[in-house]
């Protein structure tokens, strides 16, 4: 059974970086894509970024275009998003996905999901 694990998140002031990490165990079968997407309180989930196999095609939602950064390691089965330039409007429950569809901004298209890692950013 594959399992996603967050980690990163905490508390940091308006203009301060985190990275998140979501390790995969379980051994998923190769090719998937790794998504992040995030979740403001009385807000729906939205998508954030995602990074195919290959780690050289990536996609990222206009909000966070040019502050954030997706990146993987196949070999370890670990996949990261740096966040830089943080704003408050960031502030989020930030979840990692990893699925095997074309659709990589639809959460319905992803098979795995993590807990969840809470980001504040205070103003």
């Amino acid at each position: 059974q594959v399992q996603l694990v967050e980690s990163g998140g905490g508390l940091v002031q308006a203009g301060g970086s985190l990275r998140l990490s979501c390790a995969a165990s379980g051994r998923p079968s190769s090719g998937y894509t790794m998504g992040w997407f995030r979740q403001a309180p009385g807000r729906e989930r939205e998508f954030v970024a995602a990074i195919r196999w290959s780690g050289s095609i990536t996609y990222y939602a206009d909000s966070v275009k040019g502050r954030f950064t997706i990146r993987r390691d196949n070999a370890k089965y670990t996949g990261y998003l740096e966040m830089n330039s943080l704003k408050p409007e960031d502030t989020a429950v930030y979840y990692c996905a990893l699925g095997w569809s074309a659709y990589y901004s639809n959460d319905r298209e992803y098979n795995y999901w993590g807990q969840g890692t809470q980001v504040t950013v205070s103003s």
